[in-house]
């Protein structure tokens, strides 16, 4: 096998103009634009609808490359471009190859007859999807709404294309198009590899502890996809570990399956993130003729497999509909957030990039993630990343907010997408679900068309979700579960889980849409609450990447042209003034608002994983950006960790003690991920603001292995004095676990208590190895999320948003964005401790 990648320098140019600037492939239109000068940057100030033309023209890429003799010499050549976007044609030196319509299938085609030693062209038309479904649109013989946002591509839905690329309520409107992830040609002898599958199943049950290395025994089925130009026989090659299949098959032209199954004796275990180890072990699979005609060689394919068991289950109980992942026999209560694509421009989907923003989930305490139908089926390169890091992935299918066509045409379009990305997809072991779509059943009681004839768009909505996506991905992939909607109560059912919180999966969205409190998140107890979310103001470095000086001010045209929700910044500041103090200034009120998302997100958590096993998951709204931009993000667009993504951390421990304020007054509650019981003493304080213990009192703790529990109660009448005088801090001193954990929680709104000056010192200092340093200490009073910042270096300390009691201490490393070393005692470290700033709710207002 031989490839020729065709990444690299291409031209562009716009359809009729003879003009040509260069284009980087994997990457985009608007992308090229923007690097020749031709565009201004969309993400600055209010430029983005400056752009808005690009989607409404027709582009061609063009590349000219060469290939030798040997490569032609091979039995057959194919093309291979992974994401096309989206209306284009193609065609390899002025034949024509063909015409994509869908971003989501990959477009292949044997072109050796159309090479020729020497240089070729190839040449990519790129049509305005703007256009084309407007084109669409006219031709419906009734309307299909879609949702629309500040900046929108209208009918959006019509074309397949990622649906947030026409505009969201935390994106920008960037139609661009283009080729993204990978493009090549390949060479082989003999019969070509369509899909590969590897998929394994334990011998008899899952009895094993949490996190045991090894499982029982597993059988191993390889299935190849193969197509095969001319009938006869071919070679198929398996290697795994130190075993190796060579077998000899029959091939009919055309589309052929081959299959062979083998027992693996007690390999290594798979396991999520916090569980256990995650073994990966690689599979390769060759196919060629029996005897190769040239030294070209078979097609190769390899892929990563871990063992073990993972499925959701739903049953039917007491409650209603249960929603558990299951993995190698243990309930796992899937702690994560909502992934949308790594950025609006496609050049930028970078692989250092995704790993990035996947490194800081894991290292956040998450194992899984809701790769969300607004945006695209991720690459190869993301899921590998999952299972390495052990991210559960649930995977949504492309479809969002909207209602969709049952045209033949449209499901013979969409049924061809899903059968390839399911058999793309399917041997990832971090794969853990299907889902239809997200929120496209509740969409149909959101537009004035489908209020008034709702029969009509229930039954596009289920010629679609059961008719070609539940039969395709029960077809091919019948081991995982196929979940019809996001949220949804489960098969036929047409429930409103936007409110109900007794089946399947819950949306919950009324704390941020409805300005309610924070208190809200206690009256749900959702099954699996897989979207609830709290805006927050992203850092100022951040902002001034978009905003002049002028503009730093919510208000301002630049900040409110990078707020996408209607009343966005007006919920953010007025939920701050009900819960806390008018901020003195700009950045305070940045820094306050990423307190409120922290502890409106923090609130609903810790509640719910104290109420596990009725829920069994929470995944918030949202992981990461796709622009500089106001949003529900606990990442923001360079990655960097808002207060939120630090608290996740804390929340998403596998071991968690947490005050909930209910109506009667306080619980203490915990729970326990681990497998042995957590066992221990709590001791619960009342101090004042100056930091003095005013009561006590403490009691022996036990959580059971990988449950909850309730410790104690706390009624107000109890309280030891004035609420607004008051905070309460508790510790879980575990028996033979050093790491004890904390929890604090005010009393009353934190606007109407008198927080004395704890006197900050904050010293910065170089280790032996040129690390950096913090040691802080709250001198004279307690601090209340406590926020270093070194503005002059790009990178984060370890720990933010964090509580310091009086005359505690703490000391945290700097951890840099690129590897650097520092040095002890030189001018450098002097600015940076003048230049420091350590922000905590106190400094908010004085």
């Amino acid at each position: 096998m031989r490839k020729l990648s065709l990444a690299g320098i291409w031209n562009l140019r716009e359809s009729g103009a003879p003009e040509k600037v260069p284009i980087e492939l994997p990457g985009d239109i608007v992308s090229a634009l923007l690097a020749a000068g031709l565009i201004s940057d969309p993400y600055a100030g209010e430029d983005e609808s400056a752009v808005q033309w690009v989607g409404r023209k027709d582009w061609f890429l063009e590349k000219e490359f060469s290939v030798d003799e040997e490569f032609l010499s091979a039995g057959r050549v194919f093309l291979d471009l992974e994401i096309v976007d989206t209306m284009a044609d193609i065609s390899l030196n002025g034949t024509s190859l063909g015409s994509s319509s869908d971003m989501f299938t990959r477009f292949r085609r044997e072109v050796a007859e159309y090479l020729v030693p020497g240089l070729n062209r190839l040449s990519v038309l790129i049509h305005s999807p703007e256009l084309a479904a407007q084109a669409l649109a006219e031709a419906l013989p009734y309307p299909i709404p879609a949702s629309t946002y500040p900046i929108s591509s209208p009918h959006r839905n019509l074309v397949r294309k990622a649906q947030c690329m026409g505009g969201w309520d935390w994106g920008p409107c960037l139609m661009t198009g283009g080729i993204y992830d990978w493009l090549e040609l390949t060479a082989v002898d003999g019969p070509r590899i369509d899909y590969l599958k590897a998929e394994a199943k334990p011998v008899g049950e899952m009895d094993v502890k949490l996190g045991a290395e090894r499982g029982p025994d597993f059988e191993l089925k390889v299935s190849i996809e193969v197509h095969c130009m001319k009938a006869g026989p071919a070679l198929v090659g398996i290697r795994f570990e130190e075993k190796e299949i060579l077998r000899q098959v029959k091939l009919g032209v055309g589309s052929n399956l081959v299959s062979e199954t083998f027992k693996v004796e007690k390999p290594r275990l798979w396991w999520p993130n916090g569980c256990g180890q995650r073994k990966l072990y690689r599979l390769e699979v060759s196919l060629g003729p029996v005897e190769s005609p040239s030294a070209i060689g078979p097609h190769v394919v390899q892929t990563a497999i871990g063992f073990r068991s993972l499925l959701v289950r739903t049953k039917e109980d007491a409650i209603g509909r249960e929603m558990v992942l299951m993995v190698n026999g243990h309930k796992i209560f899937a702690k994560g957030a909502n992934w949308i694509p790594a950025d609006a421009l496609p050049s930028r989907w970078t692989q250092s990039r995704l790993r990035s923003l996947l490194t800081s989930a894991a290292e956040a305490g998450m194992n899984c993630l809701r790769v969300w139908g607004g945006g695209r089926y991720e690459s190869d390169y993301f899921y590998a990343i999952c299972d390495e890091l052990g991210i559960m992935i649930w995977q949504d299918c492309m479809f969002s907010c909207a209602l969709y066509p049952s045209s033949l045409d449209f499901l013979a379009k969409v049924e061809e997408e899903v059968r390839h990305q399911v058999k793309r997809l399917a041997s990832h072991p971090s794969l853990a679900l299907w889902c239809g779509n997200n929120e496209a059943l509740g969409a149909i009681t959101w537009y004035e068309e489908s209020r008034k004839s709702p029969a009509r768009y229930i039954v596009d909505y289920d010629r679609l979700t059961a008719g070609v996506l539940g039969r395709v991905i029960h077809e091919l992939d019948p081991g995982r579960l196929f979940w019809p909607s996001s949220p949804s109560a489960g098969p036929d059912d047409f429930s409103d889980n936007w409110h109900s919180d007794e089946r399947g999966d819950m949306h919950f969205w009324q704390v941020w849409h409805e300005g309610r409190p924070f208190s809200d998140y206690l009256s749900v107890q959702p099954r699996f609450c897989s979207e609830f979310g709290f805006q927050s103001f992203p850092s100022l470095r951040t902002i001034k990447n978009f905003a002049p000086a002028s503009g730093l001010n919510v208000t301002s045209p630049a900040m409110e042209g990078h707020q996408r929700h209607p009343k966005g910044n007006s919920l953010i500041m007025d939920t701050m003034l009900r819960y806390f103090r008018m901020p003195k200034d700009f950045p305070s009120t940045l820094y306050l608002s990423q307190v409120q998302q922290a502890l409106a997100i923090k609130t609903a958590v810790e509640y719910w994983r104290t109420n596990r096993p009725r829920c069994s998951g929470a995944l918030y709204w949202q992981l990461n950006d796709v622009w500089p931009v106001t949003s529900w993000s606990s990442l923001e667009y360079d990655g960097s960790w808002k207060l939120l993504q630090y608290e996740a951390k804390r929340f998403y421990d596998s071991r968690l003690l947490a005050f909930c304020a209910v109506k009667e007054g306080l619980e203490l509650r915990a729970a326990n991920d681990a497998d042995l019981p957590w066992k221990g003493e709590y001791r619960i304080g009342f101090r004042d603001f100056d930091g003095r213990l005013v009561s006590s009192l403490s009691g022996p703790a036990v959580v059971d292995a990988e449950s909850s529990a309730l410790f104690c109660s706390i009624p107000k009448a109890e309280f030891p004095g004035s609420a607004r005088g008051l905070f309460v801090e508790a510790e879980f001193l575990s028996i033979g676990d050093y790491n004890n954990r904390r929890a604090l929680a005010f009393l009353a709104e934190p606007k109407r208590c008198e927080l004395a000056n704890p006197a900050i010192d904050a010293k910065i200092g170089v280790a032996t190895d040129g690390s950096l340093w913090l040691t802080i200490e709250a001198v004279q009073a307690p601090a209340f999320y406590v926020a270093p910042e070194l503005p002059a270096l790009e990178g984060r300390f370890e720990d933010s948003g964090f509580h310091l009691l009086k005359g505690e201490k703490r000391r945290l490393r700097f951890i840099p964005r690129e590897e650097a070393a520092f040095e002890a005692g030189g001018a450098g470290l002097q600015v940076l401790s003048k230049d420091m700033v350590v922000r905590h709710l106190r400094s908010s207002y004085e």
